[in-house]
């Protein structure tokens, strides 16, 4: 059993990771700032803002992961990258493993080639999402090597407007997105926290960035 804090555990990614960590017997914090509609066995709900750092302190005391499951929306929107860099010193103070959920615009169009965000036709309004998520993984790459974490990247479009199918498998992959024949990737919210879990469970990819779809 292994003790996970999820930060932003009532949002799509966050609450999926949080009942599949709880439902294989892991002790789950979910720190949000709203409580969930039904409790959970396996699961301490605190409310809290990651922007109070003490509430935030609180949270991830005792935790094994931490778990960043957070928009750069709402008052995150100018502090992103700030807070992100603040859990991050967390978990290095506290030898915690760090899995951040990526931003599908940050995988790259080819070895080598430049990201999904840099290209002229990417949606201007979603760039700045993009943008915020490509610096916190800059952030990550150049961290301390005493920070063990990992970015698991879902497809492009993956979120509850998009719930998908749940099939209970996925793929694994690394800067590329993982298209299928027909140039399209997705995945379910409950496939994505499969994949989450897994690797906590059985850690592969250590200080690394990888990619998830079905």
């Amino acid at each position: 059993m292994t003790r996970i804090a999820v930060l932003g555990g009532t949002g799509y990614a966050g609450g999926h990771i949080v009942r599949e960590a709880a439902s294989r017997g892991h002790e789950v914090v979910s720190f949000s700032r709203t409580a969930p509609a039904a409790e959970q066995a396996n699961v301490t709900v605190v409310t809290g803002s990651v922007l109070d750092e003490k509430a935030l302190a609180e949270a991830v005391a005792g935790a094994e992961v931490i778990v960043v499951a957070l928009a750069p929306s709402g008052d995150l929107t100018e502090s992103f990258v700030e807070v992100n860099a603040k859990i991050a010193e967390l978990a290095r103070q506290n030898g915690a493993r760090l899995g951040v959920i990526g931003g599908a615009g940050t995988l790259r169009v080819a070895e080598n080639g430049p990201k999904i965000f840099e290209l002229p036709e990417y949606p201007a309004q979603y760039r700045p999402y993009s943008e915020v998520a490509e610096a916190v993984l800059q952030a990550l790459l150049s961290s301390e090597a005493g920070l063990d974490w990992f970015v698991l990247t879902p497809p492009m479009g993956f979120g509850s407007y998009a719930p998908g199918e749940t099939t209970g498998t996925y793929q694994l992959g690394g800067e590329l997105p993982l298209n299928d024949a027909e140039g399209k990737s997705a995945i379910s919210g409950a496939d994505y926290a499969l994949a989450f879990v897994d690797e906590i469970e059985r850690p592969a990819h250590r200080r690394a960035r990888f990619a998830v779809a079905h």
